[in-house]
C-alpha cells in the first residue's frame, strides 16, 4: 500500500524525505525573494533548510531541479482536474491552465521576476501530450498550440497578469487557437 501524506509516519524513510524535499523547497522560495538563484549557494540553500548537502544531493541535482519538482507538484492537482474530464474542449482547458497561474501567483511571479519562466515549457509540452510518435499533423498542431500557450503565458508574467485567467481564456479563444 503506497502511503499518502497524512499516513506516512515522520520516522519512515518516506516521511523523512518529504520532510527534507519541503524544507529545500521553502528555503529555496525564501532565498528567492531576496537573490538571484546564481547567488545562493547549496550551503547557503542547506543551511537555511536545516538539512545537510547530502540530503539535497540525494534528492536534487541541480537548485532549478527543485523548482522542477515544485512547479510539478502545483500542476499535478490541475492535471488531475482534466484528466477526470478530459472530453473538454481545449479552451477550458486553456482556462483552468490561466487559473491555475492565478490561484499560484506568488510562486509565478516570483519565477517571472527570476527570469525562469522557461521551467514551464517542459510542464506544458507534457500537458499537451506531445509526444515524438504522433502521427505529424497532430504532433505540430500540438507543438504549436503548445508553443502558443507557453509564449503567451510568458507575456502574461511580464504584463503582471493584469488579465484575469477568464479573459486570458477568452483573448486564446478569439485568435481561433
Amino acid at each position: 500500500m503506497r502511503q499518502s501524506r497524512e499516513t506516512v509516519s515522520p520516522m519512515s524513510n518516506e516521511g523523512r524525505n518529504k520532510y527534507v524535499i519541503k524544507h529545500i523547497t521553502d528555503s529555496l522560495l525564501n532565498l528567492l525573494e531576496k537573490k538571484e538563484i546564481e547567488d545562493i549557494t547549496i550551503s547557503e540553500l542547506c543551511d537555511n533548510a536545516g538539512i545537510g548537502r547530502v540530503s539535497f544531493y540525494r534528492n536534487f541535482n541541480s537548485k532549478e531541479d527543485i523548482l522542477r519538482a515544485h512547479v510539478n507538484e502545483l500542476f499535478d492537482g490541475w492535471k488531475s482536474s482534466w484528466e477526470k474530464d478530459n472530453k473538454l474542449p481545449l479552451s477550458s482547458g486553456i482556462g483552468m491552465v490561466f487559473g491555475h497561474f492565478e490561484q499560484h501567483r506568488a510562486f509565478y511571479r516570483l519565477l517571472n521576476e527570476r527570469h525562469m519562466v522557461y521551467l514551464l515549457k517542459d510542464v506544458i509540452l507534457d500537458m499537451m501530450e506531445l509526444k515524438p510518435d504522433l502521427p505529424k499533423g497532430e504532433a505540430y498542431a500540438k507543438a504549436f498550440a503548445a508553443y502558443s500557450l507557453y509564449g503567451w503565458i510568458e507575456v502574461w508574467f511580464r504584463r503582471g497578469m493584469q488579465e484575469s485567467a477568464e479573459e486570458m481564456k477568452q483573448l486564446f479563444q478569439s485568435q481561433g487557437l
